[in-house]
């Protein structure tokens, strides 16, 4: 369930970029392609609100309900888009989608690692994102196949198809996480919920102090998780910076190289594919080798990737660094999150990943915008892939100084304990 949510997250992220060449030459609405690099940044900005929204609220409702309410929020942002009638709404569409798809991405990452033990935590996060790469993947796929004879506004009315599938299965099944419900009283309820997915009962935490509740973001500043919050705000904002960037400017930068839009679109389903074959075994070496070596290698082969590519190669070479920077700089943040997520305390997990997207969707807001505007500059295409090469290396110098000890990753594989004990008393 949680690899279909991620599958619409994933299509409704990556389907502007597939639809960019449409738009800029859809009847009326005179696009330039700094306008179209500004719209593809606003969903980065209400994925901004959506974070923080998920981080401050995510203690106090729950991954269900926060679930459940963002999905069914962006999806009927996706119908409006598609039924946009001029430049503007179309923009609102997007922006108010966004808060939808950033109240998901965080509360969805953190309900996967709540319902995990962890030593197979990290696989499991890269499952369901694996299901985000697919829909990612559709996105281009159905662009090359319908585009440019079909209008643009297909694709939108597929990705609010999830209010007709994914939302009535979620209503009906979706379980709440054990740690919500105990914290919230429920603790026979959290035990049946533990049992049932073969978790430890949880315990109950310590309550916080009331200087620490202010949104969720107290104990993330303070003493000993400051610096690790920041690195991995850093991280965050150069991985979600690559995903918007690369994801919204691929297409248009192929066709400008000289392809044609059913070829630059294939080329970006490369991309995803890349993603998502790198996105499981990435999450099982993660468990066994620990998460800071695979993200920092990602970061690296997709700067290797990019640079490769600016050279124009062709023909295998330049599909197999298409593969490289599609799990590089695409399935990249799904590492990241699971590196977080073992990186902080379980009653910290939501707010942790909501403010660190939340703090990083300003990469996403400068990726689209800053990339229409070397593409606009008169620079050559390569400049592009300096900009994204040099922000992957940023990334990796994040990952690489992420302190070890007892809120870092210590171990490759760690024992399973009662969740809420051990992560608990370590917050402690």
């Amino acid at each position: 369930m949680a690899a279909l949510i991620a599958m619409f997250e994933g299509y409704d992220l990556s389907v502007y970029g597939a639809t960019v060449p449409a738009l800029l030459h859809e009847p009326g609405w005179n696009l330039s392609k700094e306008e179209a690099g500004d719209i593809g940044s606003l969903v980065a900005v209400g994925m901004l609100i959506g974070a923080g929204i998920a981080g401050a609220a995510g203690r106090r409702l729950g991954t269900r309900r926060l679930l459940l309410s963002g999905l069914s929020f962006f999806s009927l942002c996706m119908l409006g888009s598609a039924l946009a009638d001029g430049p503007g709404v179309f923009a609102a569409s997007r922006l108010f989608a966004g808060i939808g798809l950033g109240v998901v991405l965080p509360t969805l990452t953190a309900a996967v690692g709540d319902m995990s033990a962890p030593h197979v935590r990290a696989r499991n996060i890269a499952i369901t994102m694996a299901g985000s790469c697919v829909g990612s993947l559709g996105a281009p796929l159905l662009g090359s196949w319908l585009l440019p004879d079909v209008s643009f506004r297909v694709l939108y009315l597929v990705g609010a198809a999830a209010l007709l599938t994914v939302v009535p299965w979620a209503f009906l099944r979706l379980p709440e996480s054990p740690l919500y419900l105990v914290r919230t009283g429920r603790a026979d309820e959290a035990a049946r919920t533990a049992a049932r997915f073969g978790l430890p009962a949880p315990q109950p935490s310590a309550p916080s102090a009331p200087k620490h509740r202010f949104l969720g973001l107290g104990p993330l500043l303070h003493s000993p998780l400051v610096v690790t919050t920041l690195l991995f705000w850093l991280m965050t904002f150069c991985g979600l910076l690559l995903i918007f960037g690369f994801s919204t400017w691929l297409p248009t930068l192929m066709q400008t190289g000289g392809f044609s839009i059913g070829s630059a679109l294939t080329m970006t389903c490369l991309s995803w594919i890349g993603a998502g074959a790198g996105m499981v075994p990435g999450g099982v070496l993660a468990d066994r080798l620990g998460p800071k070596r695979v993200v920092t290698g990602a970061f690296l082969v997709g700067a290797a990737g990019l640079l490769v590519i600016s050279r124009g190669p062709a023909g295998w070479v330049l599909y197999l660094c298409l593969l490289m920077c599609g799990f590089g700089l695409l399935a990249c943040q799904a590492f990241v999150n699971a590196y977080l997520i073992g990186c902080v305390p379980a009653d910290l997990r939501v707010p942790a990943v909501g403010w660190s997207l939340s703090v990083g969707r300003l990469g996403a807001i400068v990726g689209p915008s800053l990339g229409g505007r070397i593409l606009d500059s008169g620079l050559g295409l390569e400049w592009n892939f300096y900009f994204f090469a040099a922000t992957a290396a940023v990334g990796a110098t994040a990952a690489i100084a992420v302190p070890t000890g007892p809120l870092g990753h210590t171990a490759p594989r760690r024992t399973t304990t009662a969740i809420g004990t051990a992560d608990s008393a370590a917050a402690g």
